[in-house]
């Protein structure tokens, strides 16, 4: 009797250091599959969103572009060209929460790589650029494969990037004939088919607790992506104020609302990363009703009275508290 897909099928789990974490992929692998040749492969796939998206490492094309000045034309790579276009387009389709061009906020406010403390002049200096609304003030030339900035700005694409490259991971996994797959890269991850057996991939929401990892409830996963972003990993605490790493561009200013937590279900990484972030910025009344309009699928996580109150649409909706 010939074996079925799940029983020939093999789990294993590539991982490896990239973006200041760690990349993952969980797979049932067929038979014949070149283990090395993909890890060597989904390494790279990283490793290349970081070397031109980083706003960390001085050589990459981003910071290329941070240095560049206004109307001077950039040549880019046509990825880093299209994770742009795709930052643009949910720019203008959020109003502005989400907006590529925050990248002076989020060093002067402490959180990127110029400084590791909020600096009060910057801060200023940064207010008055994030008030342009920079992101109506990069033009891209996709057919030529440049862009140019008509103001000064920086650009930031840590609320993309990772959810691109996951999108990277799932498209060399295909390239080496997987089938089943889950690859994920910190809180962002997407399926590749089910489970060799047929069942989704089972995925945990964390819970937003600073400190510590928890479980708040799991998401089941097939040709699907989901992303989270929260006010819980990194920020400052102000008095009773809690300042999150995530910027919130009108206010040129760390994102301070209720708002705990933003899942979104989407089918590519990218979009679910940037949504999260647009969602969360925006908060529960503008997000909500801005996903309601675009017929998002997520998850909200809201802090009322020292309680969690979970707020969902789409595949989430049976969550509400109501």
């Amino acid at each position: 009797m010939p074996k079925t897909s799940s029983e020939a099928a093999t789990r294993l789990t590539l991982h490896g250091p990239t973006m200041g974490t760690r990349w993952s992929a969980t797979i049932d692998a067929p038979p014949g599959l070149d283990r090395a040749a993909l890890q060597r492969d989904l390494a790279a796939a990283v490793q290349r969103v970081d070397a031109q998206m980083s706003p960390w490492k001085r050589e990459s094309d981003l910071a290329r572009l941070n240095q560049a000045a206004p109307d001077h034309w950039v040549s880019l790579p046509p990825e880093m060209l299209a994770v742009l276009a795709r930052a643009l387009q949910i720019a203008r389709l959020s109003a502005g929460a989400f907006d590529p061009t925050v990248g002076a906020l989020v060093d002067a406010w402490g959180f990127g790589a110029a400084r590791e403390q909020p600096d009060p002049a910057a801060i200023e200096a940064a207010r008055g650029a994030a008030a342009a609304a920079g992101h109506t003030q990069l033009e891209l030339d996709e057919a030529a494969g440049r862009v140019r900035k008509h103001a000064p700005m920086q650009l930031d694409l840590c609320g993309i990037a990772k959810g691109y490259a996951v999108d990277c991971m799932a498209a060399v996994l295909r390239r080496h004939g997987v089938a089943h797959a889950l690859a994920a890269l910190d809180g962002e991850l997407r399926a590749v088919g089910s489970q060799a057996g047929g069942q989704p991939w089972p995925v945990a929401l964390e819970s937003p607790e600073p400190g510590r990892r928890a479980v708040q409830g799991v998401i089941e996963l097939q040709d699907l992506a989901v992303a989270t972003s929260g006010d819980y990993r990194r920020f400052w605490q102000v008095g009773e104020a809690r300042l999150a790493h995530t910027m919130d561009p009108r206010r040129g200013a760390p994102l301070n609302n209720a708002v705990a937590s933003v899942t979104v279900l989407a089918e590519d990484c990218m979009d679910a990363d940037a949504w999260a972030t647009a969602l969360l910025v925006a908060g529960p009344g503008e997000g909500l009703a801005l996903a309601q309009r675009l017929k998002l699928e997520a998850l909200w996580l809201l802090r009322r009275e020292g309680q969690l109150v979970q707020l969902g649409l789409g595949r989430f909706a049976s969550v509400n508290d109501g």
